[in-house]
């Protein structure tokens, strides 16, 4: 009876392996396909990211100081924010002045975030030199971290300017010469050689 179904059993086996290759390599070229596309959706985000003018954050290295639970250096993204920033810092201690601090404020490779205490005298909270760069640009304002408040304190620039200003920051990223204020809307020859002496960059 065995030899008589002999050969059918055979021709079924065959057939169910078959089968079998057939639908396992069609699921693999079905894999193989979905990851292409993923991987040509991802270069075709970062393509239209370069056509935008857009970057991928990089890393960065900022100095915390004062009133913070853990002061000292922090590795973070150069898209953070102070804020972001102060809580890798473990946050505020209960002596510090908070509202000398803009959160706000965009971070850069090497700046020196300092916390001071209330009742304290400070400058300012964020400062983006060393301690002896600070002191030799005493009185100027970093146009890299200053608030509107600040710029509004320059010869000639007034709310609107000011605000051009920090849009432009915000949406470039830190300036990296006096000079690319001129890029500014509003800001012309004029506008910068009445502030060159009042300002730097950091």
């Amino acid at each position: 009876m065995i030899k008589k179904y002999k050969k059918q059993l055979y021709i079924l086996l065959s057939l169910a392996v078959v089968a079998l290759l057939w639908f396992t390599q069609k699921r693999y070229d079905g894999e193989q396909r979905f990851l292409g596309e993923t991987v040509a959706s991802n270069e075709a985000i970062e393509v239209e990211k370069e056509e935008k003018g857009e970057k991928t954050a990089s890393t960065i290295f900022v100095d915390v100081k004062g009133a913070v639970v853990h002061q000292g250096v922090y590795e973070v993204e150069e898209t953070d924010r102070v804020k972001d920033v102060i809580a890798l810092a473990g946050g505020f201690t209960k002596e510090a002045d908070q509202t000398k601090v803009n959160l706000a404020a965009k971070v850069h490779d090497e700046m020196v975030i300092y916390v001071p205490k209330a009742g304290e005298e400070a400058s300012g909270s964020v400062i983006s030199d060393s301690i002896a760069d600070a002191a030799a640009n005493e009185g100027k304002v970093n146009i890299n971290t200053a608030t509107l408040e600040d710029l509004e304190q320059l010869h000639g620039i007034g709310p609107a300017k000011a605000a051009a200003i920090i849009t432009y920051r915000e949406e470039h990223g830190p300036f990296q010469k006096i000079e690319d204020l001129l890029n500014v809307t509003g800001i012309g020859e004029k506008s910068l050689e009445k502030i060159k002496e009042q300002v730097v960059v950091r």
